[in-house]
């Protein structure tokens, strides 16, 4: 197996548990009430997605991911002060 094989097989078993981890959180959490996403999360979000999808210059996207992770952060202390 090449080098970049067992990086792939080694992300794809990640996702796997991270997935079964979060349908196990679900489950748990199926009875308490969900939080909605904010405008500002689901904003950093399309920020951080369209990083990943169009980021062919490495500039463009970490500096896509930079400003989702920013406006992540945002809300949170947003979210910390309203509490």
């Amino acid at each position: 197996m090449e080098t970049s094989q067992i990086y792939i097989l080694i992300s794809i078993i990640i996702l796997l548990i991270i997935a079964i981890l979060m349908i196990f959180i679900v489950k748990k959490n199926k009875n308490k009430k969900q939080k909605q996403l904010t405008p500002l999360v689901g904003l950093a979000l399309a920020f951080i997605l369209s990083a990943i999808i169009f980021g062919e210059s490495r500039l463009v996207s970490y500096s896509l991911i930079g400003i989702g992770v920013l406006l992540a952060v945002i809300d949170i202390i947003l979210n910390l002060k309203k509490k």
